[in-house]
């Protein structure tokens, strides 16, 4: 991989916590008002700046786009941000619960993206690309760290150990949610053996943020292909990510819940899943192990079981991939998830709780709680150059924004 030590804006000295924002794809616009407030310095107002319009204002507006430019200057013009005197990497730690991980904050090259040296498993929504990709040129700015992930490799993961141990945080606070987020700086001189470590690594994996990996990428092209005299180290030939060792990542299910039965009764709906699965009424909320999943309808819990999929694609063995197969689709009458409004996705961090909420108050009929895909599966899937179905993974705990910022004017 070609990877690069960078002199990253970042928060002043005690501002991490102020700035730090959820990333801008787990929240609507309602949430993210909520969670900025009256705080002036939430990176919030950069990464969704129509918080600071009024209600039913185009999100995708240039006067949007205007406005987190203006937010992210002034950020930089207060002292909030502050430009690092030299290229840095630096290792991002996160604990949630107990379960720790570590990621190397660095750059990589876009053209490691588009040869596949940094893997995809996911299409990307057009409307979402479109979107950071406006965002990205307007603040010629790289705003979240793209989420990737590599087979572990000794060399790295004893170098990150020997330093934490070592040497004291820059950033370390907890979140609203109870995450703590912890900061070692290194700069490129003193992490010569971590680059080179990582720069050996032969192919990493986007585990989430695909839509920001993609509009980084075509920023970058746009760029290169508009400038005649493009060598190649321009700094939009590169764009913001954080790799962490496969072994070290936890992925929540992503559940479903759907609209309406398709016509059917309850009791029809739960005769025609009962040809093709195990039904068992038994309450239970998750499901235990993969090849089964859970049914919440009528204010009852029940578990539907299948045999292991005999099949040399990875993507039909997944969970989703049955579920879309054999009830989505057949049954529901869901044929693209990505586009059928009859359909929405619930992240695992939000619980059973919130599939429950959503089917009794009548809004919605029936919701699917899911076994958590794997690392290893979304491996074996990029791999084999295909791609996952829609929302197949919620990768927890979230990368914050604001903690890094890859600018790409020279």
């Amino acid at each position: 991989m070609r990877i690069k030590a960078f002199p990253s804006l970042v928060p002043a000295a005690g501002k991490a916590e102020t700035v730090a924002s959820v990333p801008y794809d787990v929240v609507n616009t309602e949430e993210a008002r909520a969670l900025a407030g009256d705080n002036l310095h939430s990176f919030l107002r950069v990464v969704r700046a129509e918080i600071e319009f009024p209600d039913g204002t185009d999100p995708y507006g240039d006067e949007i786009y205007a406005k987190s430019k203006e937010n992210l200057d002034k950020l930089q013009s207060d002292g909030i941000l502050v430009r690092e005197p030299e290229p840095c990497v630096y290792l991002y730690r996160q604990i949630m619960n107990g379960h720790s991980q570590i990621g190397i904050t660095l750059a990589c090259h876009i053209e490691d993206y588009e040869n596949d040296i940094i893997k995809k498993h996911e299409k990307t929504r057009p409307v979402k690309e479109n979107d950071r990709t406006k965002l990205t040129d307007t603040l010629s700015a790289n705003t979240g760290p793209v989420f990737l992930t590599y087979n572990d490799v000794e060399t790295v993961d004893s170098f990150v150990e020997n330093w934490i141990s070592s040497h004291e945080p820059t950033i370390d606070f907890t979140d609203d949610v109870k995450v703590q987020h912890t900061v070692w700086r290194v700069s490129e001189t003193e992490g010569k053996e971590l680059l080179e470590a990582v720069g050996e690594v032969p192919v990493s994996y986007v585990a989430d943020g695909h839509h920001r990996s993609a509009s980084a990428a075509r920023v970058g092209k746009e760029r290169r292909d508009a400038n005649p005299n493009h060598t190649g180290a321009e700094n939009y030939n590169w764009f913001l990510a954080v790799l962490f060792p496969a072994s070290q990542l936890k992925v929540l299910p992503y559940n479903r819940v759907v609209k309406d039965l398709n016509g059917l009764s309850a009791d029809g709906f739960l005769q025609r899943i009962s040809e093709n699965f195990r039904l068992d009424s038994n309450g239970k909320q998750n499901p235990e192990y993969s090849e089964s999943l859970c049914v919440y309808l009528d204010g009852k819990w029940h578990t539907l079981v299948w045999d292991e999929v005999d099949s040399e694609s990875p993507i039909d063995r997944l969970d989703v991939s049955v579920l879309q197969d054999r009830i989505l689709s057949p049954i529901l009458g869901i044929g693209d998830p990505r586009t059928d409004e009859r359909i929405d996705f619930i992240g695992g961090i939000r619980g059973t709780a919130e599939l429950e909420k959503r089917v009794d108050s009548g809004e919605w009929a029936v919701a699917f709680s899911m076994y958590p895909t794997t690392v290893q599966q979304l491996i074996d899937i990029a791999d084999a150059n295909e791609i996952m179905p829609p929302k197949s993974t919620w990768f927890e705990p979230k990368l914050r924004s604001g903690l890094f910022v890859y600018t790409l004017n020279d």
